[in-house]
């Protein structure tokens, strides 16, 4: 369960939840921008040693708890798996999947959400959750039909690789909120971040890959994920996923999705015809009834 906060400081965590939704719908297209210049293996790696470096920076100028021990090992594995698999793996999609589709790709988190939960000793899945999660798969094979507008031959492998990433991101959060910790959320996300950094540092030096470029779109696109997509979103995802129930905090995908899909057809002119936007209806339809059931449950 999450901690309690004081009513008066409710603001806090939905303020944190508004940040998410929107700075990370701007991300989608930012790691779209950085990738025409950096690798994947090397935008992960600096985007998180610089933004996790700077958390933990100001996490010891403030005086605050440095988890030790078990605390450390926890939050740095679940650092590993949330944003080395989720965020990680979305940066390698995003060669070959545009990036409004591919946060629609990623609104399938509430169903792994669900999943996981149940497999981990939470509430046993039923058959009106089950039939939502099914119509809300039903939207993304629609997506990945040949004829689409957005579709090619590399569709299904940047699906498989989202599906994997939103496996990890889900088993490492709902681990980590089942985990006792007396360190501030921020440091936990300084602690997570690095971690990534870690994975990613070596992934960039052993795997080949494209000659690095460094634009000026490219500088300013890394620089703003460090910004906005790690020191500002995620940190405040770590407090909104400390202080409020998942149920309420999973609404975030969908706010992010709206986001990436405007800004990768202003900026990009990603296709998005009748058929991708049927196929969003459908998942959120999906959603829709699975939240639906949660809540009469």
């Amino acid at each position: 369960m999450p901690s309690k906060m004081p009513r008066k400081d409710a603001w806090v965590a939905y303020g944190a939840l508004a940040a998410v939704c929107f700075f990370w719908g701007t991300t989608y297209l930012g790691i779209r921008v950085a990738l025409e210049g950096l690798p994947p293996a090397l935008l992960i790696s600096l985007r998180y040693w610089l933004s996790g470096s700077t958390l933990l920076a100001i996490a010891i100028w403030r005086g605050a708890h440095i988890p030790r021990g078990r605390e450390l090992y926890t939050a740095a594995g679940t650092g590993a798996v949330v944003l080395g698999l989720g965020t990680g793996l979305l940066a390698f999609a995003e060669q070959t999947v545009p990036s409004g589709i591919a946060s629609l790709f990623i609104t399938t988190l509430p169903f792994w959400l669900v999943g996981v939960e149940s497999l981990w000793g939470g509430e046993r899945l039923h058959g009106p959750t089950i039939a939502g999660m099914c119509v809300g798969f039903a939207g993304t094979v629609l997506l990945l039909l040949p004829g689409g507008a957005s579709v090619d031959s590399s569709m299904w492998s940047g699906f498989v690789l989202l599906q994997i990433g939103i496996i990890g991101w889900t088993a490492g959060s709902i681990y980590q909120r089942k985990q006792p910790a007396k360190a501030n959320p921020l440091v936990i996300a300084a602690i997570q971040q690095l971690a990534a950094a870690v994975l990613y540092t070596p992934v960039f030096f052993l795997v080949p890959h494209a000659p690095v470029v460094w634009t000026v779109r490219a500088t300013a696109a890394l620089a703003y994920l460090v910004v906005f997509g790690s020191l500002v979103a995620y940190s405040a995802y770590v407090v909104a996923m400390k202080y409020l129930p998942v149920s309420i905090v999973s609404i975030y995908p969908y706010v992010n999705c709206v986001v990436a899909v405007w800004l990768g057809w202003l900026v990009y002119r990603e296709p998005f015809g009748h058929r991708e936007f049927l196929a969003m209806l459908v998942i959120f339809t999906g959603v829709g009834i699975v939240k639906w059931q949660g809540a009469k449950r």
